[in-house]
C-alpha cells in the first residue's frame, strides 16, 4: 500500500512538471521532420510491431501486456533522441515526451478514480446483488440472453465496458454451466452490448474518454449516438438470438446483501461524474479534476466506514485498517489475515487494473514516439487526405478490431485530422463498435476470454464476426440517416 501511495505521489509531481510544456512549438518542428526512412525510424517501427505482437499473444504466452510496451516505449524514445540529436533538434525531445506524458497522466488519474469507485461498489456487494437476482430468477436461456445484453448496454455508459463485461460474463457463465453454446453466445452478446453502450458516453470507453478530454466532442453531443449504438447491438443480438434455445436452466439459489454504505457510494459515484462534467463544461477545467475531487470525497466517506466497522469489530482490527494501515506493522497484519476487516479504501486502490493502466502508458509513449519519427503524418496523409474522412473513419473500426481501439484512437488524436463534429462522432462510433468484430479488438473482449477461459475463445467469437459486422455497418447507416 505504501508503494501505491508512492506511485500516486510521483504521478502528481509528474503532472506538475508536464504542465509547463510548449507543445505548439514542438508540433510545428515535428511537422518539418520526416525521419520515416531513417534506420532509427525503421528500427522503432519494427520494435513496436514486435512488442504489440507480444500483447496480442498475451493469452497464449501469459506475459502481461504492459511489460513489452513499457520496454518498447523507453527504447523507442532513445531512438527518437538519437535521431533528433543527429538532426540538430535535440531540445525538442523533452517537450515531445512531456506532451505524451500529460496525455497519460490525465487518463491515468481519471481511470484510477473511476476504478476505485467500481471496486468499492463491488466490495460493498452492489454487483453481487445484481448477479444473485439474475441467476435465481428462473428465466429461459433466450430471455437471459436478452436481459444480460440489455443490462450490459445500459450499465456500460457509467461503469465502463471492461467492468460491465466482466460482471455480466460472470453471470452468463453461472447460468450456462455446461451449456457451452449458450456461454459462447452470451459472452459475445455481452461484449458487443458493452462496447456499443460505451460509445455514447465519455465514461463508457477509453476511446470516448480520449475524444472528450481532447475537446473534439462535448459531453451532451455524444448522446446523438444512442440510436446508432442500439442498432449496433440489436442487429447483432437479433441474429444471434435464433441460435439460443428456450430451455430453462436449473435455478441457482443465491442470496446477496449490500453492505452498509453501499448505496451511498453509488450516489457519490453519480455526484463525481456530475462534477467531472461540470468542471469541463462550466469551469473549463480538465474533467480529471472533478474525478479526483470525487475520489477525495470517497476517501473521506471511507474513513467514516473504517471507523464504524472498527467500532463493531473491536480495536484490534482497527490497528491495521484504513489510514492506519499505511503506518501499521506488517507482521500484525499477517497474524489476523483472513479475519473480517474494517473497510479499507487503499485495498480498493490496490485492486485497480494496474496492468491496464501501465499498458496505457506504454502505448501512448510508443505511438507518440512513432509520431515523432513522422509515421503518423504519413498515415494521416494517406487516409484522411487521400481516402477522405468517411472511408478513413470506417477503416478505423477494422483497425480497432485487429489492433485494439485504444492505440488506434490515440494515433488519430495525435494526427489531429481536420474533421467536423459529424466525423468525430463517426470515429467515436466506429472505434468503439468496431472493436467487437474480433475478441482481441477491445479490453472487454480480452477480459471475457479470461473470464470464460477455454469456452469463449478467439475462434468461437470469429464464427459470429459476420453478424457483428452487419451490426457495425447498420449502426454507421443509422448515424448517417439520423445525424448526417
Amino acid at each position: 500500500m505504501k508503494r501505491i501511495c508512492g506511485w500516486i505521489g510521483q504521478t502528481g509531481l509528474l503532472l506538475a512538471l508536464v504542465s509547463f510544456t510548449q507543445t505548439a512549438r514542438a508540433a510545428e518542428a515535428v511537422a518539418g521532420l520526416d525521419l520515416t526512412g531513417s534506420g532509427l525510424g525503421i528500427a522503432a517501427l519494427v520494435l513496436f510491431v514486435l512488442a504489440y505482437a507480444l500483447v496480442i499473444s498475451e493469452e497464449n504466452i501469459h506475459l502481461r501486456k504492459s511489460k513489452p510496451v513499457v520496454v518498447a516505449a523507453g527504447v523507442i524514445w532513445i531512438l527518437v533522441a538519437l535521431a533528433y540529436s543527429a538532426a540538430g533538434e535535440s531540445a525538442l525531445v523533452e517537450e515531445l515526451v512531456s506532451h505524451n506524458l500529460l496525455e497519460f497522466v490525465e487518463l491515468f488519474l481519471f481511470l484510477l478514480a473511476a476504478m476505485t469507485y467500481i471496486n468499492t461498489m463491488e466490495e460493498r456487494g452492489i454487483f453481487n446483488l445484481l448477479r444473485a437476482k439474475l441467476v435465481s430468477a428462473g428465466f429461459s436461456l433466450r430471455k437471459l440472453f436478452w436481459i444480460t445484453g440489455l443490462i450490459s448496454f445500459c450499465m456500460s455508459p457509467l461503469a465502463d465496458n471492461l467492468t460491465t463485461a466482466l460482471l455480466m460474463a460472470a453471470v452468463v457463465v453461472s447460468i450456462g454451466g455446461d451449456n457451452t453454446r449458450f456461454v459462447v453466445l452470451g459472452c459475445i452478446n455481452v461484449v458487443v452490448a458493452a462496447n456499443a453502450g460505451g460509445v455514447f458516453s465519455p465514461f463508457g470507453d477509453i476511446t470516448t474518454l480520449m475524444i472528450w478530454q481532447a475537446g473534439y466532442v462535448q459531453f451532451q453531443e455524444f448522446f446523438v449516438l444512442v440510436i446508432p449504438s442500439i442498432v449496433n447491438w440489436v442487429v447483432t443480438a437479433g441474429i444471434m438470438s435464433f441460435a439460443v434455445s428456450h430451455e430453462k436452466p436449473a435455478a441457482i439459489e443465491e442470496k446477496a446483501e449490500v453492505k452498509f454504505g453501499g448505496w451511498v457510494v453509488v450516489g457519490l459515484f453519480g455526484m463525481t461524474i456530475a462534477m467531472a462534467v461540470s468542471f469541463h463544461n462550466f469551469l473549463h477545467l480538465p474533467p480529471v479534476l472533478g474525478m479526483m475531487t470525487g475520489l477525495g470525497i470517497l476517501k473521506l466517506y471511507g474513513y467514516y466506514l473504517q471507523m464504524r466497522d472498527a467500532g463493531y469489530m473491536g480495536s484490534a482490527t482497527s490497528l491495521v485498517s484504513g489510514d492506519a494501515a499505511m503506518f501499521g506493522d506488517s507482521m500484525l497484519e499477517d497474524e489476523i489475515e483472513g479475519r473480517e476487516q474494517p473497510y479499507n479504501i487503499f485495498h480498493n486502490l490496490q485492486r485497480a487494473e494496474w496492468d491496464t493502466l501501465i499498458f496505457f502508458y506504454g502505448i501512448i509513449l510508443c505511438v507518440g514516439g512513432l509520431g515523432a519519427f513522422g509515421y503518423l503524418a504519413v498515415v494521416s496523409e494517406f487516409t484522411y487526405e487521400g481516402l477522405g474522412p468517411t472511408v478513413a473513419n470506417v477503416l478505423v473500426g477494422f483497425a480497432s478490431a485487429l489492433i485494439d481501439n485504444i492505440p488506434v484512437m490515440f494515433a488519430v488524436l495525435e494526427m489531429s485530422p481536420e474533421m467536423d463534429l459529424f466525423q468525430w462522432l463517426l470515429i467515436t462510433l466506429t472505434a468503439g463498435a468496431g472493436g467487437s468484430m474480433l475478441s482481441i479488438g477491445s479490453a472487454a473482449g480480452v477480459a471475457v476470454m479470461g473470464q470464460a477461459r477455454g469456452v469463449y475463445t478467439f475462434f468461437s467469437h470469429l464464427k459470429w464476426s459476420w453478424a457483428i459486422m452487419l451490426g457495425y455497418f447498420a449502426s454507421i447507416g443509422a448515424h448517417f440517416l439520423l445525424n448526417g
